[in-house]
């Protein structure tokens, strides 16, 4: 048991009505209630990738300190980019606001954690980069092409 207390923002979300927060609400409760963390729970449903509204209140709280830890069950339940999961993480991050996703088993306060995140990290870059590398070779192809 974690001697020291945090304040917990709890995010679950589902894409679409059908589908529930409620599993993804039970195992966090339980994980944050086993630590003796004090929390609050947010739950969006049916969003796009363009409108979170609670996702971004989530992330509005989070960034004025008013909650010290981020508990989901997964990370794609954050995110549904690397790069973003990665821009947010790192914001976060720089904070000092502790990442926790269960599910996923990544912990941002322990040294496994942060190398964890590291290796995401290193992943997106480089997806990044290959990307920026095809776009350079299609616009030299189309410039060879007279395009």
């Amino acid at each position: 048991m974690e001697t020291t207390k945090r304040k917990v923002v709890i995010y679950c979300r589902v894409s679409t009505q059908e589908q529930t927060t409620e599993n993804q609400k039970i195992r966090l409760v339980d994980y944050a209630q086993r630590q003796g963390w004090t929390y609050e729970v947010f739950e969006e449903t049916m969003s796009s990738r363009k409108t979170r509204p609670i996702k971004q209140h989530v992330l509005t709280m989070l960034r004025q300190k008013e909650y010290d830890t981020l508990l989901l069950f997964k990370l794609d339940r954050w995110a549904r980019s690397t790069q973003e999961l990665i821009l947010e993480f790192t914001e976060l991050y720089n904070k000092n606001i502790n990442i926790i996703s269960v599910s996923d088993n990544i912990d941002l306060s322990t040294a496994t954690g942060k190398l964890q995140f590291q290796i995401l990290s290193a992943f997106a870059e480089f997806e990044r980069n290959l990307i920026v590398e095809r776009t350079m070779e299609g616009l030299h192809r189309a410039r060879l092409q007279g395009k």
